[in-house]
């Protein structure tokens, strides 16, 4: 189920991008414009590519020197029937006969022909609607904070505390928070970095930069991981949909309204959709980061594909996604996919970042201390606030006066 869910949100995405790089200029070169050329590329072939249409290349692909052997043995050069060009095509469209001393993935393929629309994509409308994503979620947080404010405990501080999250969650927190933020960092830097940071640091120095962002982006992912799983198996049980949350979310929270304060069990509706979203995108992109780091022991995409095709939903959208790939391809995709997520990512947790700090009264020490003000848990987690209030009674009965 995941893995399609995962292919069909891939399509979308893949659809968009295509779409967006569709232009109405003239077709290519017919065969027979190209045939007045003697067989080789025309200037309409190479306009547009440069406008970003599909060219066909099979007059390239299936023209290697391979197939007429016999009638070239009186031509036989340096290169015996191909010449420097035949071998060349041979290579890049893969139909090349070629022995290798080493036998690990890949070693086969002397060159790879599949990144340009990678590159393109990801220079292209990757960045531009990814930095979209991320702007407006700031714009959204600073016209709610001109309109509403920061969010003040409303009712008069008892100055007694209660105790929300022992130290293994805080442990647990901190641990997914802050390795998702340096590796937020290290990921934009290299989206952006050769275009803003070079102009600043200069070549040398920004190769330093990008060399040890890439080796904390690699090695922090572990951490991200580790937190990841602890976040779950600590907070999973009290993140279940129930029917108070109905309640929660027709009161908006009472994120709009001052004195309005829906009851809240540990986590409300609002906490409970950023806990999924954590959980579930950090999984995807876990998955696509390990895919990245063990390329030829972990391909994601050929088989997720395949099954995405077997719905036929692809061929509905006029897409028919590959399902042989080498391990190059699978790179490209896996790094697309990481980067689509973490974009969506990036912008929750920038949302829950303000809301957990400077946003709300009191909610950082939740997450600082431990405790938080009883008035504050009152206001916003009422629910919880009684169960553990009832469970300090009884213990306070069971146990004998001294």
């Amino acid at each position: 189920m995941f893995r399609l869910l995962f292919a069909l949100l891939f399509t979308i995405g893949l659809v968009h991008a295509s779409v967006a790089q569709t232009n109405d200029a003239e077709a290519p070169a017919t065969t027979n414009e190209r045939a007045s050329t003697g067989g080789a590329t025309t200037l309409e072939d190479i306009l547009a590519r440069q406008r970003g249409e599909k060219v066909d290349n099979s007059y390239r692909s299936e023209n290697t020197g391979q197939g007429n052997v016999e009638g070239l043995l009186g031509q036989i050069g340096t290169r015996g029937v191909a010449s420097d060009s035949d071998v060349y095509r041979a290579l890049r469209y893969g139909s090349a006969d070629v022995t290798v001393s080493s036998h690990g993935p890949a070693d086969s393929v002397l060159i790879q022909d599949g990144g340009m629309w990678w590159l393109n994509f990801r220079t292209g409308p990757l960045r531009e609607y990814g930095t979209y994503i991320i702007a407006g979620m700031l714009a959204v947080i600073v016209l709610f904070f001109l309109i509403r404010g920061k969010i003040r405990i409303d009712g008069e501080k008892t100055g007694r505390k209660v105790l929300r999250f022992n130290s293994f969650e805080r442990f647990g927190h901190w641990l997914f928070a802050g390795s998702f933020l340096i590796l937020g960092i290290t990921g934009l830097l290299a989206l952006y970095g050769r275009d803003f940071l070079i102009p600043i640091f200069g070549k040398e120095r920004f190769a330093t930069i990008a060399q040890g962002g890439k080796w904390l982006h690699n090695n922090l992912a572990w951490a991200f991981m580790l937190g990841l799983i602890i976040v779950t198996v600590n907070w999973i049980s009290h993140n279940i949909p129930n029917k108070t949350d109905l309640k929660w979310l027709a009161a908006g929270g009472g994120l709009f309204t001052k004195n309005s304060h829906p009851p809240a069990k540990k986590f409300n509706a609002g906490q409970k959709v950023i806990f999924w979203a954590c959980i579930l995108l950090g999984a995807s992109i876990s998955l696509s980061g390990l895919s990245l780091l063990f390329p030829f022991e972990l391909p994601m995409f050929a088989k997720t594909f395949q099954i995405a095709n077997a719905t036929g939903i692809p061929q509905m959208l006029g897409l028919n996604l590959p399902v042989q790939m080498s391990p190059q391809e699978e790179m490209q995709y896996a790094q697309v996919w990481h980067v689509m997520v973490a974009y969506v990512f990036i912008a929750i947790i920038i949302a829950h970042i303000y809301l957990g700090s400077v946003g709300m009264e009191g909610a950082f020490d939740a997450m600082g201390t431990g405790e938080v003000e009883e008035q504050w848990a009152r206001e916003h987690h009422s629910l919880w606030l009684e169960e553990v209030q009832e469970k300090e009674a009884s213990k306070a009965a069971a146990s004998p006066a001294e």
